[in-house]
């Protein structure tokens, strides 16, 4: 019996070296290397704008004479990258040399992969920028003059030198971005990647109805 329609799509998706369907596995193949291609191209420019920003700030923050921040800001900026362009490696192992739903899975599971790793260091990363903030406005004598000019001589409540309620403020704030560091960072990659992920679950969603 001469195969269905359905099960030449079918064959058309799943396997590279099929004879049947060309058409069918060039444009799924072209979809997918256009999606991924974009991905990395997009991945490096961020990569490489992070790095750029870090040098910035570090600049910026001798100029407005919070330099704390600067050096907290710059090494934080420098270890995301690191860790990032470490994880951007691991596409090399990918096999090419699958079929195109084959090729999109592993780069899905390597993409998962990536995202977890950031959404754990994401737990650390938002109270440290807050933290480099705080302690870079402390250490800063124009900052000092300004409340002093706000508040006058009012004397803050202090232990041992310690303003309690600041420090209990701060540490309340960091606890929070602790607790929502993964939604806040969910939220910033999406901004940023969403639509090419979008397009990468469409494909993977098309392809798979055809297996079913």
């Amino acid at each position: 019996m001469e195969k269905s329609i359905e099960s030449i799509w079918k064959q058309g998706f799943l396997d590279k070296n099929a004879m049947v369907a060309p058409k069918l596995n060039n444009l799924c193949n072209q979809k997918s290397i256009h999606i991924i291609d974009k991905f990395k191209r997009m991945f490096k420019i961020n990569l490489n704008a992070l790095v750029v920003f870090s040098f910035i700030v570090l600049g910026a923050s001798y100029f407005v004479k919070i330099p704390v921040m600067g050096v907290l800001m710059f090494v934080l900026f420098n270890v995301i990258v690191i860790v990032n362009k470490k994880l951007f490696n691991g596409l090399k192992t990918i096999d090419k040399n699958v079929s195109s739903y084959q090729y999109l899975k592993s780069f899905d599971d390597w993409m998962k992969e990536q995202i977890s790793i950031n959404e754990k260091m994401s737990r650390f990363i938002y109270p440290y920028i807050f933290l480099a903030m705080v302690l870079g406005l402390g250490f800063s004598d124009q900052f000092r003059e300004t409340l002093h000019r706000i508040f006058g001589n009012h004397q803050f409540y202090l232990v041992y030198g310690i303003p309690v309620f600041w420090v209990l403020a701060a540490l309340i704030i960091m606890i929070l971005l602790a607790v929502f560091g993964v939604r806040i960072y969910r939220w910033d990659f999406n901004i940023i990647y969403g639509r090419v992920l979008r397009k990468l679950d469409e494909l993977i969603s098309d392809m798979e109805d055809l297996r079913a």
